[in-house]
């Protein structure tokens, strides 16, 4: 069985003016076939913490708040195994402007493209079961269930 991890960064906000909006949505997906093999690497951080600085991770690591140092070794451990990256930078300023005010469709359609061209490159195999794991962006249970549908 493969794994494809899912985690976007940025916002879907389409107010550049906005000081705390961002240019770029990324989306970024790792592909593992062994996913006890990453799980360990994330362990192996935690690990290394102290407990007062483990109490304010709540179980995730994430790259824009971590130190440098922390963010190097986790990409070390990672480098050492059988593990793959892709990443989507969306420029905003080049989305269609009719999908401005739909950015749950806009979500979906470029998560969609970019599985899609994953599929069609065949960079994981196709012939065995593969597991997609992507964080929850949303609390809408309806637009999980839609992106779950793509």
């Amino acid at each position: 069985m493969s794994y494809i991890f899912l985690d976007e960064s940025g916002d879907l906000g389409f107010k550049l003016s906005k000081k705390k909006t961002s240019q770029f949505f990324i989306i970024t997906l790792l592909f593992v076939s062994n996913k006890r093999s990453a799980e360990d690497s994330v362990k192996k951080i935690f690990k290394s913490f102290t407990p007062k600085v483990r109490k304010y991770h709540h179980g995730a690591l994430h790259a824009f708040r971590e130190n440098p140092k922390t963010r190097q070794k986790l990409l070390r451990l990672l480098a050492d195994k059988d593990i793959s990256v892709v990443t989507l930078y969306l420029n905003k300023k080049k989305v269609y402007t009719k999908l401005h005010d739909a950015i749950h469709v806009l979500y979906n359609y470029v998560t969609n493209i970019v599985l899609d061209r994953i599929c069609s490159k065949k960079l994981i195999p196709l012939d065995e079961q593969i597991l997609l794991v992507a964080s929850r962006r949303e609390t809408n249970k309806f637009l999980n269930d839609n992106f779950e549908n793509i």
